[in-house]
């Protein structure tokens, strides 16, 4: 799996930078049908990412106390971090 995973919803392009993750898991416990922990609790996206709203998915990746979650909006701007 590559270093880094990305995937657009909602207009929102969330990429989560694996090498950043130490496995905290704040962004599962946010919104755990958005993101899971692999066997090397790493985040990974969870299979039911379309379904985790807007608001929530921001949340979700505000919360990574390493910015290992970045997201930018349709018109290609950072929100987070």
């Amino acid at each position: 799996m590559s270093e880094i995973d990305e995937r657009t919803i909602a207009g929102l392009k969330i990429q989560i930078d694996r090498s950043l993750c130490v496995g905290f898991g704040d962004c599962v416990t946010e919104a755990p049908e958005g993101f899971q922990l692999d066997a090397d609790d790493i985040a990974v996206f969870g299979e039911h990412l379309e379904s985790v709203g807007c608001e929530r998915l921001l949340r979700a990746c505000e919360v990574c106390p390493v910015d290992a979650l970045t997201v930018w909006d349709g018109d290609g701007k950072q929100l987070v971090p």
